[in-house]
C-alpha cells in the first residue's frame, strides 16, 4: 500500500425502526463510488444499529487500519440540513437497539468523561462547505440524539483522542437525494482533511519555532 495515502474509514448505519432504507448507508455507498480522490484510502463499513456490535466494531476499525480520520455517518428523522456533530456524550442511552437490548449503565464508557469534542473544527468546515455553492445545506450541533449514533461516536473519540466526526443526514427526498448526500460527503471529509492538515503544519511550524528559538 502506498504509505502516502491516508486512510480514511466513513460508517454508516444499516435499517432500524421507519428507517428500512438508511439514508446514511445510502449516503456512504454514494461516497465510495464519487471517493476521496487518488490520495485517500477509503473504507466504508455499514454497522448495525445494535450497541454490543458497536461496542466491538468500533476498537476493531482503529486497530485494523490505524486511520487518519473515521467519520461516522446517521439518519435523523428531524434533520433537513447535513449536519456536522460537535461531540459524543458518554450518558443517556434508554432507548432499546434492532436486537432490544440498552446498556445497564445506560453509558458507553463507564468512568469516561461525560462529553468528548471532535478535534475538527466543525464550524470551519461548516463554513467552507457552505460557501462552496455544493447545493446542499450544512449546519452544527451539539447533540448527537442519545442513541446508537451518539453512542457510537462518543465511542469512536474516546478511542481516538477526538479525531472522528459525525455527520447526520436527513432522510432521502426529504430534501435531498442520495447523490446530494454523497456528495455533501465528499466536500465534508475533504474539507475535515484539509483542516486537520493545517492543523497539523500548525503545531509542526510551532515545534520547529521553540527547538531555534530556545
Amino acid at each position: 500500500m502506498d504509505n502516502n495515502k491516508r486512510t480514511v474509514i466513513v460508517t454508516g448505519f444499516g435499517p432500524f425502526g421507519e428507517h428500512m432504507v438508511n439514508a446514511s448507508w445510502v449516503a456512504v455507498q454514494e461516497l465510495q463510488k464519487l471517493g476521496l480522490g487518488k490520495k485517500v484510502d477509503l473504507h466504508v463499513i455499514e454497522v448495525p444499529v445494535e450497541y454490543q456490535k458497536v461496542q466491538s466494531m468500533v476498537p476493531s476499525l482503529w486497530e485494523q487500519y490505524h486511520p487518519q480520520l473515521v467519520v461516522h455517518v446517521g439518519v435523523s428523522g428531524m434533520a433537513t440540513t447535513v449536519t456536522l456533530e460537535k461531540c459524543g456524550h458518554n450518558y443517556g442511552y434508554k432507548g432499546l437497539d434492532n436486537s432490544r437490548f440498552c446498556p445497564d449503565s445506560q453509558c458507553c464508557i463507564v468512568g469516561g468523561p461525560d462529553c468528548i469534542h471532535s478535534v475538527i473544527d466543525m464550524e470551519s468546515v461548516c463554513k467552507r462547505v457552505s460557501a462552496s455553492g455544493l447545493g446542499v445545506s450544512v449546519s452544527v450541533s451539539k447533540d448527537a440524539g442519545r442513541y446508537l449514533c451518539d453512542f457510537t461516536y462518543y465511542t469512536s473519540l474516546y478511542l481516538s483522542q477526538g479525531r472522528s466526526a459525525f455527520v447526520h443526514v436527513p432522510p432521502i427526498g426529504k430534501p435531498y437525494s442520495g447523490l446530494d448526500l454523497g456528495r455533501a460527503l465528499q466536500a465534508i471529509i475533504r474539507e475535515m482533511l484539509e483542516t486537520q492538515d493545517q492543523e497539523e503544519e500548525e503545531i509542526c511550524c510551532h515545534h520547529l519555532h521553540s527547538m531555534t528559538s530556545s
